[in-house]
């Protein structure tokens, strides 16, 4: 026996699995963006460790001491 309300009920149904269908790829893509945005932070962070090293490296070879503290 069918009420009524039965195919506006498939219809909700519907639209539930295809939202939860959604969620699911939004939730896989959230997840990855997570592991790409650590790569990059990690990366920027050797780059810029690095730079600092190269920076104090330059700033030493700029301060030569003078002939008499040789």
């Amino acid at each position: 026996m069918q009420t009524p309300n039965d195919p506006r009920l498939e219809k909700l149904e519907s639209h539930v699995a295809h939202l939860e269908r959604h969620l699911e790829q939004l939730n896989t893509v959230v997840i990855e963006q997570g592991k790409l945005l650590d790569q990059i932070r990690k990366e920027t962070q050797r780059q810029s460790t690095f730079m600092q090293s190269l920076e104090i490296e330059r700033a030493k070879s700029n301060n030569e001491k003078p002939p008499h503290y040789q």
